[in-house]
């Protein structure tokens, strides 16, 4: 098992890669004491040797900890498009990359869900697809190392390694599966949002929409905007995690009880000791003033999606989806969440189900079926499309 600690080694192994018409990769970061993810160890995987066969590729661990160590050769890789990067469930290693460095792997593939795409199901994990691809089992006893600390052991780069060779053969079959199935274009408007930079931008102003809340005052609503938006850039800007600064219920508390002063800080049942004074405590309290006299009030948000009249095309949606979803072997909330369903049910045509290949899969029948043009029948335990007049 090599490491890769210098960046001529890094850089020999990368332009060993461009020539190859794959290279798989994955990493293994920290997160629990940051905001942004703290990226310890990186493995690249490539295709088998051709000669000795039962030998493989070459594959690697590069140590991104390592003292003097750059990542640019990694990143002239990713740039280069003669060779596919290879990842499974990749949205939080992209996230890592297009923070350190503003770039996307590309080409990418990603086997989670090219695998939803060919009917392996919803968020398939990467253990599953070892088992019933490649045949071969995880030791899973390093899954909760801290990649941090150094040195590691035979037994964590064994681990970390099988998460890229294993790959190789998983990635083999399921873009031969896509090519059989004419699904390439499908994948690649999955992909399309994973490289799109605003799946990864947390806008400290859209903080609050993310926060879950039965109380929908346009005022409570206002304050706990601006408790977020406060929230979110003091974590940003320190590289800490939110929970640091205060916790959501925390959060949800002072929006409700207003506090003007540290003395009313003080009173909170859930506050941190740390938010009660200094820095955070002064944030919070311009933060809820803010909230008190802002005028551009939030609107509510409703708390049962779709509307009186509406529910029993909601339900006839939801069973058209799943033979649907049955028929083209596509994981059902690949092609249409819940939200979208009651959208579409309450007249919404702007959602992602009506678009592009789940149009064709789905969108084209759900607008068929709330325009009453079709019907569902059922018939030996099947559902089907019946035409209506």
């Amino acid at each position: 098992m090599t490491t890769i600690t210098r960046t001529d080694d890094l850089a020999l192994f990368c332009e060993t890669a461009k020539s190859a018409p794959y290279v798989t990769v994955d990493t293994e970061f920290l997160r629990e004491r940051t905001y942004w993810s703290k990226l310890c160890l990186i493995q690249l995987a490539l295709p088998p040797a051709s000669t000795p066969k039962d030998q493989g590729g070459e594959a690697v661990l590069v140590d991104p900890l390592a003292e003097g160590l750059s990542l640019e050769p990694l990143y002239d890789l990713f740039r280069h498009g003669g060779t596919v990067k290879v990842f499974h469930a990749a949205r939080q290693d992209l996230e890592i990359f297009f923070h350190d460095a503003g770039l996307f792997p590309q080409p990418l593939f990603d086997t989670q869900v090219a695998a939803m795409v060919c009917g392996f199901g919803e968020q398939v994990g990467y253990e599953t697809l070892v088992r019933r691809i490649a045949r071969a089992n995880l030791d899973k006893s390093s899954r909760f190392t801290d990649w941090s600390r150094r040195p590691l052991s035979d037994a964590q780069a064994a681990y970390a390694l099988a998460d890229v060779t294993h790959l190789r053969v998983i990635y083999e079959f399921l873009s031969a599966e896509l090519r059989k199935n004419n699904r390439e274009s499908w994948l690649a408007e999955e992909i399309a949002v994973l490289e799109d930079p605003e799946t990864y931008i947390t806008r400290p102003e859209e903080a609050w929409l993310k926060v879950r809340t039965r109380t929908n005052s346009p005022r409570f609503l206002a304050i706990l905007r601006e408790l977020a938006r406060f929230r979110e850039a003091y974590a940003q800007d320190r590289d800490i995690p939110r929970s640091r600064v205060y916790k959501d219920d925390a959060m949800i508390e002072v929006a409700s009880t207003k506090p003007l002063t540290e003395a009313d800080l003080s009173r909170s049942r859930l506050l941190l000791r740390e938010a009660r004074k200094g820095e955070i405590a002064n944030g919070i309290l311009a933060a809820v003033k803010a909230g008190i006299e802002a005028r551009d009030l939030p609107q509510p948000r409703d708390e049962e999606p779709g509307r009186p009249g509406n529910a029993a095309l909601s339900d006839l949606l939801r069973v058209l989806l799943k033979a649907k979803a049955d028929a083209s072997g596509v994981a059902p909330k690949l092609i249409a969440s819940s939200a979208e369903l009651d959208a579409i049910a309450q007249g919404d045509r702007d959602v992602p189900a009506l678009k592009g290949w789940r149009a064709e899969v789905f969108g084209q029948d759900a607008l068929r079926l709330a325009g009453g043009e079709i019907a569902l029948s059922a018939k030996g335990g099947m559902v089907r499309v019946v035409p209506v007049g």
